[in-house]
């Protein structure tokens, strides 16, 4: 092992851009090509709409066999039907029985599991609890897919070399982690702080699963697809807010109103992140636009960057275990 490559196992990737080649307009097309996923098998929470559903086009065509969680088995099956190489499971990520039922069922026909993506989300949602009194923002995108992945874990290993990608979003810049009222029991609910605190919790998440996991190859990404307008994730919005992110201003000289991404494009960065041979080696990191991140300050305008709490990695930590106490 070169120098360079052992100090980068001892101290972690850097938050840095690599200059991948790519952008934000990059295709699945182009990041796919060459990659062969025969043998391969793939889990996409939520790969039947939106970006998710390209997302598995892309692994099938590619050669994977996908396996898909969706809440409605039925839709998924309708949606899916012009795939090869796919299957579908019943998965409803804010009931614990339903992802331990999911996690079952892969394993009964399915070893090892190379790529996870953790794709499936709810965004500004009036606020609702799940069944254990959690707020569902946090519950849905970052504790379902949380105990996913561990219950996944002997799979990861047993793929020798898998990825686990987590959609976060540049939303993690709305809120950190409040560990003291993550489930807004003593504080005043807003959607979208909510929604930041989840996807915040998705980066950290992945800074520590691969903290946990190289040694055994597993590595972890943290990925903002991008603004795409048509994501079922507006849902949730009325008509005035979706028309004030639409408009909304973008800084620095690759962000611009212009820059909205197609379905396809936005699951781009999900792809490279499982796929690219340039992050052999690498992990623990956000990426976008299908390159890694820059660091940004805290209080900064710019949304292209990651802010340092949503990578800290003792912050990561301590929501590893925090979140271990909140699926017991």
């Amino acid at each position: 092992m070169s120098n360079c490559l052992y100090m980068e196992a001892l101290m972690g990737t850097p938050q840095t851009p690599l200059k991948s080649g790519f952008g934000v307009e990059t295709s699945p097309e182009e990041v796919m090509a060459g990659i062969d996923l025969h043998q391969k098998v793939a889990v996409v929470t939520g790969g039947h709409s939106g970006i998710g559903l390209e997302t598995t086009k892309a692994l099938t065509t590619a050669g994977a066999t996908v396996v898909v969680g969706a809440r409605s088995v039925d839709k998924a099956a309708e949606t899916l039907s012009g795939l090869r190489n796919v299957e579908i499971l019943p998965l409803d990520l804010a009931d614990p029985a339903s992802v331990d039922g999911f996690a079952s069922g892969y394993l009964r026909t399915h070893m090892a599991c190379d790529i996870l993506i953790n794709n499936a989300g709810i965004m500004a949602t009036p606020l609702m609890r799940d069944s254990r009194g959690y707020e569902l923002q946090f519950a849905t995108n970052h504790l379902g897919h949380f105990q996913l992945t561990l219950r996944l874990w002997d799979a990861l290993i047993a793929a020798d070399n898998a990825r686990v990608v987590a959609l976060s979003s540049l939303g993690h810049r709305f809120s950190p982690i409040h560990f003291e009222d993550i489930n807004y029991a003593h504080r005043d609910y807003d959607p979208w702080r909510a929604y930041g605190q989840s996807k915040t919790a998705n980066s950290l998440f992945a800074v520590h699963l691969d903290t946990l996991g190289k040694a055994s190859g597993i590595r972890g990404f943290a990925v903002h697809p991008g603004r795409i307008p048509t994501t079922d994730l507006t849902r949730y919005m009325t008509e005035e807010e979706k028309a004030a992110a639409l408009q909304a201003t973008k800084v620095g000289p690759d962000y611009v109103p212009s820059h909205l991404k197609t379905n396809p494009q936005g699951a781009s960065t999900s792809l490279w992140a499982a796929t690219s041979p340039q992050l052999i080696g690498k992990g623990g990191v956000y990426c976008a636009d299908c390159d890694i991140s820059p660091i940004v300050a805290d209080d900064s305008p710019d949304v292209s960057g990651v802010r340092r709490w949503a990578i800290d990695p003792d912050q990561a930590a301590r929501l590893w275990d925090f979140s271990l106490g909140m699926i017991d």
